[in-house]
């Protein structure tokens, strides 16, 4: 079977799968997400291994689901930036701060404990913390898109706090790597923190004062979906200059991008078309990914207490961290639970980061196994949790009209 062949394959089963597990969770009263995610863990090396069938080029195949799957998180952070305004983010930036900061110094300050409890020398139990300090809000993207609550006063700092959260992760990472390797030190931290702010005020800069005018004359011109072509390539560019001049992670530059386009006339246009593709092939490839991602035989049963701790730990570190932040910002109590509730998962990011420390040595094979496990528990609990918190849907951000996109494609995703 050529590799062509391999793939269409492959992603005709994943497309399938995915939509049948999504239809199976929203009937059961769940998001679409859950059920996505689940077919992903049976589809995986934990039980049906399907990557590693015999006539299938496995690190081939393997490697192009993955592109896709990566495809599918920046557009999906692109479509959440379009439903936003910037007045809605301003309005909340008090609270994504504290949320934001303080969602990332109480579990890695946890994880740091934990650490040291479990014996561990001071670099490995910093690189523990720092593990539970990510967050992927991708999945409480999606849940919250389905629930129709992204634009509440939760949803749109959810939002502003990931972006913290992201710039934060990084800054500690920084620091780690200098206090680890012995070189660079403070300079090192200075010019993370210097490509950061470049990054933000370039893409801040163009999206305020170019882009608008850009977009305005390509929807002039006679070319076949010329604004959503436009668009698509903006958000593969700011998710690239996210990585490669900031630091940061694509999906940030992705939904800074999305934020831009949703002050311009062309988003009418651009948000039907984009959604389609969205969710008709890269979103459901990108949820089916993280379930392929895990292996749950590579647990390792007899660490059964340390990933009870891991997972206890990321759990309530968000909660409490990123909660406690939305009530210093005085939030309502059940606002906050909403909040930190968005902010446990940890998804690919989570998955990334372990990877990184198992190779550096910095996690050994019982601690990274916890983390697994941790991963796999955060990112499926997420879905439930929120749909639980939000049965009372919180009011919407006053003075907007609703920005959501159609029903159909939502309740297809």
């Amino acid at each position: 079977m050529t590799p062509f062949l391999q793939l269409a394959f492959l992603l005709a089963l994943f497309l399938f799968a995915a939509k049948f597990g999504g239809f199976l969770s929203t009937r059961l009263g769940q998001p679409s997400v859950l059920g996505e995610l689940i077919v992903g863990v049976l589809l995986g090396p934990s039980l049906l291994d399907l990557l590693h069938l015999p006539f299938l080029d496995t690190h081939l195949v393997s490697e192009v689901i993955h592109q896709f799957a990566e495809l599918g998180v920046l557009v999906l952070m692109f479509l959440a930036g379009l439903e936003l305004h910037f007045s809605d983010l301003a309005k909340n930036r008090r609270v994504s701060a504290l949320a934001g900061s303080l969602g990332v110094v109480v579990p890695v300050g946890l994880g740091f404990l934990a650490g040291e409890l479990l014996g561990f020398d001071f670099t490995h139990s910093a690189f523990l913390g720092l593990t539970l300090g990510a967050t992927s809000v991708s999945i409480s993207v999606q849940t919250l898109m389905e629930l129709k609550v992204l634009r509440s006063r939760v949803g749109l700092s959810l939002l502003g706090s990931a972006v913290f959260d992201d710039i934060l992760v990084i800054l500690l990472l920084s620091i780690f790597l200098a206090v680890a390797s012995g070189a660079g030190g403070f300079l090192q931290i200075l010019l993370v923190f210097g490509r950061i702010l470049l990054f933000l005020a370039l893409s801040g800069a163009f999206g305020i004062w170019v882009l608008p005018w850009i977009s305005r004359r390509i929807s002039r011109l006679d070319i076949s979906f010329g604004p959503l072509t436009f668009a698509i390539i903006i958000l593969l560019a700011f998710g690239l200059a996210a990585e490669l001049v900031g630091g940061m992670a694509a999906i940030t530059g992705s939904f800074l991008a999305g934020l831009m386009f949703s002050r311009t006339p062309e988003k009418k246009d651009i948000e039907p078309g984009l959604g389609a593709i969205a969710y008709g092939l890269f979103v459901p490839i990108f949820f089916i990914n993280i379930g392929l991602s895990i292996n749950l035989r590579e647990l390792q049963l007899s660490a059964l207490w340390t990933i009870l701790l891991i997972i206890t730990i990321a759990i309530l570190g968000k909660i409490l961290g990123a909660g406690g932040g939305a009530l210093l910002a005085k939030f309502s109590r059940r606002e906050a639970l909403q909040l930190g509730i968005g902010m446990i998962s940890r998804g690919e990011v989570g998955l990334i980061v372990a990877n990184v420390g198992l190779s550096a040595g910095w996690l050994n094979n019982e601690i990274f196994s916890a983390i697994v496990a941790m991963v796999l528990v955060t990112t499926l609990v997420t879905p439930l949790l929120l749909r639980t918190a939000f049965r009372t849907k919180p009011p919407m951000a006053p003075d907007k009209p609703s920005l959501a996109p159609s029903d159909s494609i939502k309740e297809n995703a």
